[in-house]
């Protein structure tokens, strides 16, 4: 199990307790090792971005001799010393990127510093560049060369409250970001300590300190009232035994795209990548309280459906298959959990789900699940079928 020592840090703001890392971060892993479990490996985050500035990009036109290069004149408020700059004190960088623009904030790279992908294996330096005759200071980065997402069509565009000159960790508060990596074995009987909220209610506690959940988390929630026409959906549950909760909640007119920086920032440094705004967004409510969600395409649903949208939870009937996120095909063993439309199987209760009602960027309409599987029942699923997942590992 994976915790952010800034989660911890700043726990005040996602719960009503003091700073819970006030004695600095050894103190806090020697308390973890010794109260709450094994701490396998302290992983430096924060520092892998040293030298990333963030600027504006004041001025962007094509460059004269390359049709996919761009000539950027970018703002850092005048921080990096020793970069040539024109009159203005801006400084220019060739860009490849398809998304680069005039007027916004990016992550720059300036000459001598390391790019942020490399530093776990040959750190690159960058250096003052040539490309067809212009200069290029540095660069300006994607998420790939930050190490944040596999995503290295265009760079990434800083949506943190940011002024040109501001580092990059300071932007996306990972200052003295670490991991603290404990050993999940110590957890087996601590499902509560899955999740962020669960360790750090922990930490409190071995701390002598009074813990309160934050206002968000409520036993009896309030939802409101669903705007427009609301989007049809039945349930049908066969195995009330194995499955005694399984709740879910359509929702129209999403906008699929790429996740607000944080929130790829966190995924990353806790070890999953990032993929959509969607996905991402479940991942790190699974992370934050340690119960997964799951989010189905609901017009990919529809059209596997016999009629009306249709959810089944049963076993799986003789020779069916099923092709899943990961891309594996499986035939589900007999007494395995699945979830199916009335005609045909979509996923792998408690594990994974499958391609057919994946989430994309065309989605505009989705099924969102939350529900609580037999932990015997996954763990016989998970070990058959070769299949290890988050879900699994908090089922």
């Amino acid at each position: 199990m994976k915790i952010s020592f800034n989660k911890i840090r700043y726990a005040g703001e996602h719960s009503d307790v003091p700073d819970l890392a006030s004695d600095g971060l050894d103190k806090l892993v020697e308390r973890i090792g010794a109260q709450l479990g094994a701490v396998e490996e302290v992983i430096p985050y924060g520092n892998r971005f040293d030298g990333v500035i963030v600027v504006k990009v004041v001025e962007c036109e094509k460059h004269p001799d390359a049709d996919k290069l761009s000539l950027c004149r970018v703002d850092d408020g005048g921080v990096v010393k020793g970069v040539e700059r024109d009159g203005d004190s801006l400084v220019q960088v060739v860009c490849g990127a398809p998304n680069v623009r005039a007027g916004i904030l990016a992550a720059w790279l300036p000459p001598g510093a390391v790019v942020p992908s490399t530093r776990d294996k040959e750190p690159f330096v960058l250096e003052v560049r040539d490309f067809r005759g212009k200069t290029s200071n540095g660069m300006l980065a994607s998420l790939k060369e930050l190490g944040i997402g596999d995503d290295h069509e265009g760079i990434l565009e800083v949506d943190a409250d940011a002024n040109p000159g501001t580092t990059f960790t300071e932007a996306y508060r990972a200052e003295g970001e670490v991991v603290i990596d404990i050993e999940n074995k110590m957890f087996t009987h601590r499902p509560d300590c899955f999740g962020l909220m669960g360790v750090t209610r922990e930490v409190a506690g071995i701390q002598q300190k009074s813990f309160k959940s934050p206002a968000w988390y409520v036993v009896e929630p309030k939802f409101p009232e669903p705007e427009g026409e609301a989007l049809p959906l039945k349930v049908t549950n066969e195995l009330p035994k194995l499955v005694p909760r399984f709740t879910t909640i359509a929702m129209s007119d999403v906008k699929v795209g790429p996740s607000p920086g944080w929130l790829q920032i966190v995924l990353s440094e806790l070890g999953i990548r990032p993929i959509n705004n969607i996905v991402d967004f479940t991942n790190f409510w699974m992370l934050e309280t340690g119960q997964p969600l799951h989010a189905y395409d609901y017009d990919k649903l529809k059209a596997l459906s016999g009629g009306e949208p249709h959810i089944v939870i049963r076993k799986p009937h003789k020779g069916e298959k099923i092709k899943l996120l990961n891309g594996k095909e499986i035939v589900p063993h007999a007494d395995a959990i699945m979830i199916a439309t009335d005609k045909q199987l979509i996923g792998v209760g408690g594990i994974m789900g499958g391609s057919e009602t994946e989430v994309d960027v065309h989605t505009r309409n989705i099924v969102l699940e939350c529900a609580n599987f037999d932990m015997y029942s996954v763990r016989r699923t998970s070990m058959t079928h070769g299949l290890f997942t988050d879900a699994v590992t908090r089922f």
